[in-house]
């Protein structure tokens, strides 16, 4: 692998960081608070705690904080079904509309940012790569 590619793992991180941070620290939420909150809305069918635990690779611990954090500002709600003890549906609630069109905004900036200068074929070519890497590692992580 070159050494462009690890510098670029490290980098897009720190670009991340430095992009979403502002906006956690503007609503007064932990990034966890806020990464939850976006997860939630990017990815609706996935919305239990297990999913964000699961996908995100989030420790239950950061993401029972989060949640319990959320639901005491009142942001979340949290329920679990009848049926199921186990599993948390999670659903932003209205008064954090704002605060996740922020981070929304944020992310937006962060992908035209890593994405400058890119054609319409560079960018169909990187999320093309991109899902091959993914679904690589998810196949070597579960033997």
């Amino acid at each position: 692998m070159t050494e462009a590619f690890w510098d670029n793992v490290l980098l897009f991180k720190g670009l991340y960081d430095q992009t979403l941070d502002p906006v956690a620290q503007r609503w007064k939420l932990t990034r966890m608070e806020l990464d939850l909150l976006l997860f939630l809305t990017n990815n609706p069918i996935h919305n239990t705690a297990a999913e964000a635990v699961r996908l995100r690779r989030w420790t239950k611990s950061h993401v029972s904080a989060a949640v319990h954090s959320l639901q005491d500002k009142g942001l979340l709600f949290a329920q679990h079904p009848e049926d199921n003890r186990k599993t948390l549906l999670l659903t932003p609630l209205p008064s954090a509309r704002d605060m996740i069109q922020d981070g929304l905004a944020a992310q937006k900036s962060f992908y035209q940012i890593m994405c400058r200068g890119f054609t319409p074929e560079d960018e169909q070519a990187l999320e093309s790569i991109s899902e091959k890497i993914s679904q690589n590692i998810r196949t070597a992580m579960k033997k």
